[in-house]
């Protein structure tokens, strides 16, 4: 599995060769794990049906147990993946976020994902979500 290092911004690097790239290595896993959470369901248009069900399976009050689901399944569907060690899930009740921690087991060794950011999907495209509010920016 080779993936392309991601910038602190989730922007390709670049300029350092070989260095760009994660290689058979649990962080290329991480990323993917990463990079598949940030999908929302329907919006990549070669395949409407990859991605994470935000709107109909998180989004919303009193969905903690299939937004654990969806996000676990969605963890268990990423290419290298497993199986989940380890999973803590939960909600800021001052901002109002969700976040996600889990130590996952891949094909090349064991990987920790401390403060995957679930609840402010779409912002790249100018829409904020988290738990029960959703805005235009």
């Amino acid at each position: 599995m080779i993936y392309r290092k991601l910038d602190s911004r989730g922007d390709y690097t670049f300029g350092q060769q070989s260095g760009n790239f994660w290689v058979n290595q649990p962080e290329a896993v991480a990323q993917a794990i990463q990079t598949r959470l940030g999908l929302v369901q329907g919006e990549w248009f070669l395949d409407p049906t990859v991605g994470v069900p935000y709107d109909t399976k998180i989004l919303g009050m009193d969905r903690m147990a299939s937004y654990d689901q969806a996000i676990q399944g969605a963890i268990l569907d990423t290419q290298g993946v497993n199986e989940i060690v380890d999973y803590v899930s939960g909600v800021n009740t001052e901002t109002r976020r969700a976040f996600v921690a889990c130590t996952v087991d891949t094909v090349y060794g064991q990987v920790i994902l401390s403060n995957l950011n679930v609840s402010n999907i779409g912002d790249s495209i100018g829409y904020t979500y988290t738990l029960g509010i959703s805005s235009v920016t």
